[in-house]
């Protein structure tokens, strides 16, 4: 399109707006055998819910699927699956038609390497406190070593929608990965439905403890999705200190302690009040001094 404008600009011009494909890329430089890879196409002047027919290939022949879609916000993005089996040096491309404008456009291309397979997820334990150092490892085949990948740790939510928390490099060497990770909890845990709550209001009618798991993202790709590394499940600990109304510690006084699992566990406080439970549910706590009938919340 002509982008340079000379005429008059008191009086209403006509101007032709021609549409044209800017660019049909893939989203990675490489294209693993046996997983997806992303496609990109960006247009102009391509009116909304156009349509666009893409047909993955390789230069050997290989059929790498074909996507029937629409065009919104002049722009288009999926996925084209590679197969498992390819023959050394083939290189992945993809052929894009606008059919209702007549327009076609070619995406670079990108080699295929053989399949990745990434196994033995693992956390080094099954619980994590406050401070705790874990070691993730997993087996790697069909990296070159020294190869940047992406550990990604997410939250497990019981609705199904996963937090992610973090993203650490992480380098292959042996075929492996190994990675330390200090856990810290970052939420409020007081957001953290108790039993009683979850009994009243929710489906989900039983407490659990905050779990994790973690990915490896190695270019587009991502594994582990399934939960392969297993869940890591935090437990907490609560350190506290008790006060009358005149400020005076309650001295060697009983308490209870009433869990966000339902569950309560008795103590007493120490000479200046305090107290201190570990291996918790993480959320809220209610104390209880039953010999004073004080009540204290967290």
């Amino acid at each position: 399109m002509e982008t340079k404008f000379t005429k008059s600009t008191d009086k209403e011009h006509k101007v032709k707006l021609e549409s044209s494909i800017l660019y049909a890329a893939w989203s990675a430089n490489v294209a693993y055998a046996g997983s997806e890879v992303g496609v990109e196409v960006k247009t102009m002047f391509v009116g909304e819910g156009g349509k666009i027919n893409i047909t993955g290939k390789s230069e050997k022949g290989k059929n790498l699927g074909k996507i029937k879609e629409k065009i919104y916000g002049n722009g288009f993005s999926g996925k084209l699956t590679v197969p498992d089996k390819i023959k050394p040096g083939d290189k992945a491309y993809f052929a894009v038609k606008l059919p209702q404008l007549g327009l076609k456009a070619e995406s670079n291309r990108i080699p295929i390497v053989p399949k990745i397979e990434v196994s033995n997820m693992r956390w080094d334990k099954k619980e994590a406190r406050r401070g705790d150092t874990l070691k993730l490892t997993a087996d790697v085949e069909g990296v070159r070593d020294e190869s940047e990948v992406k550990v990604i740790i997410y939250e497990h939510g019981q609705d199904g929608n996963h937090d992610k928390t973090v993203e650490i490099p992480a380098t292959v060497k042996n075929n492996k990965i190994e990675l330390l990770w200090e856990y810290e909890y970052h939420d409020n845990t007081l957001n953290i439905p108790t039993e009683k709550e979850l009994q009243k209001y929710s489906k989900e009618k039983h407490y659990k403890h905050p779990e994790y798991y973690f990915t490896l993202k190695i270019d587009d790709v991502e594994y582990g999705r399934n939960q392969e590394s297993g869940l890591l499940k935090f437990i907490d600990m609560f350190d506290f200190r008790l006060l009358d109304e005149d400020g005076e510690p309650y001295k060697n006084e009983d308490y209870i302690i009433l869990l966000a699992d339902g569950k309560s566990k008795k103590g007493t406080l120490d000479e200046d009040g305090r107290g201190r439970e570990e291996d918790l549910p993480p959320g809220e706590v209610t104390i209880i001094l039953p010999k004073k009938g004080q009540i204290f919340g967290r």
